[in-house]
């Protein structure tokens, strides 16, 4: 009576490849049937170094440790491989260790403001040419004009705004909002000129404090910087909620 026993297997299987050369992981499915040699080659396409450097080492799937991958006559099929096991690739050049992961590493080409300034295919050049930002020059006088004429009328809005006054303040895309003015003047957080207001409701984003120093001070939530022209002064009583009705 024939007993032989007939071992049926996937033809293909699908591995998880790492390599000396990088600390990703890759997954990658191969055909049993080929060659180590023929693996190896494969793996060049994948992880970057020369086949004929490369020394491979069987993990299994929970990152045991096997056996090597060192004859390349021999089958892959004919290796312990098992979906989902690991196949590390030491690279023995030594060419690229490193190459991707330490900048330090890596010849930074540097060229003088002088010749730099002397290229015509640079991108400096190219937006002279073109009139691009800083190089247009009517656009950039506008911009100049339009700035200082803000500054010119912020300075005037700040004439009429004193601490204690009370005020109006009208942001847009936000609700009107009433409050105290609590401080005027230059801060260290953003240039030009700002105006703290303490609010009567909750409405602000800090407690008079930006980046940890204090220009005022009020309760959490109660206070905010905005700018002169977002602010008038006035007569704005402190509405009453009706809290001290019976």
């Amino acid at each position: 009576m024939d007993e032989r026993v007939t071992v049926i297997s996937n033809p293909t299987v699908s591995v998880r490849l790492t390599s000396t050369l990088s600390s990703f992981e890759v997954n990658r499915r191969f055909n049993r049937g080929i060659t180590i040699a023929e693996f190896k080659s494969k793996l060049e396409l994948v992880i970057g170094c020369p086949a004929a450097s490369m020394d491979l080492q069987l993990f299994s799937t929970s990152d045991k440790f096997l056996q090597n991958l060192g004859d390349n006559e021999a089958l892959l099929g004919s290796y312990p491989v098992d979906d989902d096991c690991r196949i590390h690739v030491i690279d023995r050049s030594g060419t690229l260790t490193g190459a991707f992961s330490d900048l330090s590493k890596v010849e930074k080409y540097e060229i003088s403001e002088e010749a730099y300034q002397k290229r015509g295919d640079s991108l400096r050049n190219f937006k002279k040419n073109m009139k691009v930002g800083q190089f247009n020059e009517e656009n950039m006088a506008k911009r100049e004009e339009a700035h200082v004429q803000k500054e010119e009328e912020e300075k005037a809005a700040l004439a009429s705004i004193a601490v204690g006054k009370r005020c109006q303040v009208q942001v847009a895309g936000q609700p009107t909002k009433i409050g105290t003015v609590m401080f005027v003047g230059t801060t260290d957080f953003k240039p030009g000129y700002w105006v703290g207001v303490k609010y009567d409701e909750p409405l602000g984003k800090n407690d008079g404090s930006v980046n940890g120093k204090q220009y005022f001070k009020c309760e959490p939530k109660y206070g905010a910087f905005v700018k002169p022209l977002s602010v008038t002064v006035g007569d704005f009583p402190e509405e009453d909620y009706g809290l001290d009705e019976m």
